[in-house]
């Protein structure tokens, strides 16, 4: 196959639509079931790299969710801590695979973002993987193989139209991309750039030591920016990304954003939250839907009266501001990782409020002296990568 018809492109009105190989050569993916459209692919493609980077940086079973050409999460395949497995409505699956973790991980983080994803795997996807992401709500799935018995169940999804994708491994592009815009064709190098540990060597901090999970966490965000809209930052903890700040034009935003993001997740594991008493009709999206109201100022959205009693068996104490801040001072050793350099240390101070202790970032600001100064105060590692990873 060269080529492939789409419904559309972006948008209804954008016909006629296709992707197709100029070379001649065949399209390094088989569809097995469904019909791609033109952002799922462009999610597909970006997700297959992003996971496909993140396993060779650390060896482990990778996983993205993508929404909008920019992941939603993204994470390795390290095992859930029980609350972990409650956070990500996965408690009741039983033992779950590496590669089920990876994608319960990155699907999990940012639930309100992910839904309606389009699922990338590094790895041929097993049992556990497919028995997930049946019960979610999602659009498609690259990866480089399926289990039989895994890809039967994916095909059930959607009335048998969900999108199932075989991409070739080892498929290699060609060096050079180009792309049309207004007529006009842009051309550039492949963005080839290995990320490893190499890249964390330059610490010009007063804290030295970056220790291994950190680093890992440290590939884990620089990789997750490698493909997500530009400006863009990314907080990461524990094997996975917990909060993804794309495409702002202010980097402040970008960090506020990905750091209300990982809060959230924090959020998500306090006892309050955890033991919420939902009624047992409602789903995990309502669940979620009414998680995000719930810990956030509009609480009494869903907890006035007359609302509550649709959600709660019974009605829930009010999650305070006070408490909220109290819970969030106790995450800590989070990494941070910015796809360009940060010009003021404000975005230092936002860090800060969310536990992060290691920076990878690339320096070069005329401010950096402010910026490594902010993170003295706070004991934080900032390394420079001297490297920036924008993507458009």
């Amino acid at each position: 196959m060269n080529e492939f018809v789409l419904k559309y492109g972006c948008n209804p009105n954008q016909k006629p639509s296709k992707v197709f190989m100029k070379d001649g050569s065949e399209l390094p993916i088989e569809i097995l079931c469904g019909k791609p459209g033109y952002i799922n692919l462009l999610d597909a493609f970006n997700g297959w790299q992003l996971v496909k980077e993140l396993k060779k940086a650390t060896g482990l079973p990778a996983a993205t969710s993508f929404k909008h050409v920019s992941p939603a999460g993204a994470a390795v395949g390290l095992p859930l801590s029980d609350v972990e497995r409650k956070i990500y409505w996965v408690d009741d699956m039983g033992e779950l695979s590496p590669l089920a973790n990876a994608y319960a991980r990155a699907r999990g983080a940012d639930r309100m973002s992910s839904f309606g994803d389009f699922i990338s795997l590094s790895d041929v996807c097993d049992v556990a993987t497919a028995k997930l992401i049946k019960r979610e709500v999602s659009d498609g799935i690259i990866a480089p193989g399926y289990e039989p018995e895994a890809l039967e169940i994916l095909k059930a999804k959607k009335k048998g139209n969900y999108c199932v994708i075989k991409i070739d491994e080892n498929y290699v592009p060609a060096p050079v991309e180009q792309k049309d815009v207004f007529g006009v064709t842009f051309e550039q190098g492949r963005n080839e750039l290995v990320i490893n540990d190499e890249l964390f060597a330059d610490v010009v901090t007063d804290a030295k030591d970056i220790p291994e999970p950190a680093k890992i966490d440290l590939a884990i965000a620089m990789i997750t920016l490698k493909y997500t809209q530009s400006n863009s930052v990314c907080y990461a903890k524990g094997g996975q990304a917990i909060g993804i700040g794309a495409g702002q034009q202010s980097r402040i935003h970008c960090t506020r954003l990905a750091g209300g993001k990982a809060d959230n997740w924090y959020l998500r594991q306090n006892p309050k939250v955890l033991n919420l008493p939902f009624k047992d009709n409602i789903g995990r999206a309502d669940r979620d839907n009414t998680i995000d109201v719930y810990m956030s100022d509009d609480y009494m959205d869903v907890l006035a009266d007359g609302i509550w009693e649709n959600f709660f068996t019974e009605k829930p104490e009010v999650f305070t501001r006070e408490e909220k801040r109290a819970w969030l001072d106790t995450l800590t050793d989070v990494s941070l990782g910015s796809d360009a350099f940060f010009p003021f240390g404000d975005n230092i101070e936002r860090a800060h409020r969310s536990g992060v202790k290691y920076i990878a970032q690339p320096g070069g600001s005329i401010r950096d002296d402010n910026v490594i100064e902010t993170c003295n105060k706070y004991g934080m590692a900032m390394c420079f990568t001297k490297i920036r990873l924008f993507h458009h």
